[in-house]
């Protein structure tokens, strides 16, 4: 909701002042201008990405204006399945992992947690990886490097799209220009014309301009900034993950290890330790109970 009033305020702010200042709207209106300059952006984020890019970038985007916080009943979740499955682990060995990690939507344990559940690349992440410490013997140290390597992957290939939309969005300017140059163009074409004629081809031209740097700091600026913290805080919940797979491995007892992992989770959302306790002895209690 507040990227859409975001996005209203913008339009509002810069039409809203140029209807102050008298200016025409109907000037605003250049149809050829648009297509020069959104043709040449859109041409070149198609040549510039691969097809796989270019979804993933439209997905993203629409995230932008639908995403939902990852509030704390999420970042709850999240603890308490870590808790769970280490909790197995103590109890049963690695190998208690199994009816759980093989398939994780058919899991029980996985899916008295749906907004975790929901979540195909951190699913799949805490279920790879709890079967690579199942597979065999490997050090905190190893694992932390694994891992580390797995997000600095993932980083890169969800931040692709934001960082080629900004790439697009710095050269809207430059097709602006483009655009006003070939309007130019038309403008000497008819220099013998009155000067009214002239003004208005000037007019449609510096249109362009104008359009090219709208695009690049009015929308596609802010809209790839969006989607990269976007990206940041998916991401968070995965080094949350990582973090406390690497504790337990080092030795810390549960409830520390999962700890480990709550300290990675962003400040606004993050929960206190009190709370973590209040929900890890709640689980306790009703695993007694039953």
């Amino acid at each position: 909701m507040l990227k859409v009033l975001g996005s209203f305020i913008i339009i509002a702010g810069v039409l809203g002042g140029y209807a102050m200042a008298n200016g025409d709207m109907a000037m605003l209106w250049q149809p050829a201008e648009m297509v020069i300059i959104l043709g040449a952006g859109i041409g070149s984020l198609i040549v510039g990405n691969p097809k796989e890019v270019l979804g993933e970038m439209l997905t993203q985007a629409k995230g932008v204006f639908i995403y939902r916080r990852r509030g704390e009943e999420f970042q709850r979740q999240l603890l308490m399945l870590l808790y769970e499955l280490l909790e197995t682990v103590e109890v049963g060995g690695l190998k208690a992992l199994d009816q759980h990690i093989e398939e994780p939507e058919e899991s029980e344990l996985f899916n008295k947690y749906p907004l975790i559940s929901q979540e195909r690349n951190l699913m799949a992440f805490i279920a790879d990886n709890f079967r690579l410490m199942a597979m065999g013997k490997i050090s905190a140290h190893e694992l932390e490097g694994f891992l580390e390597q797995e997000l600095d992957a993932m980083e890169a290939a969800l931040m692709q799209p934001s960082r080629s939309l900004h790439k697009t969005g710095e050269a809207m300017p430059g097709f602006g220009i483009l655009a006003a140059i070939m309007g130019i163009v038309i403008t000497m074409g008819h220099i013998d014309g009155s000067v009214a004629e002239i003004g208005n081809h000037v007019a449609a031209a510096l249109v362009g301009t104008f359009f090219g740097i709208f695009l690049c700091y009015c929308l596609m600026g802010p809209l790839s900034n969006a989607m990269g913290l976007r990206i940041k805080t998916e991401l968070s919940a995965l080094e949350c993950v990582r973090t406390t797979l690497v504790a337990h491995l080092a030795g810390k007892p549960t409830l520390l290890a999962v700890d480990a992992g709550r300290k990675l989770i962003e400040q606004d959302v993050k929960p206190a330790f009190k709370e973590l306790e209040v929900w890890v002895n709640d689980f306790e209690e009703q695993r007694d109970a039953a």
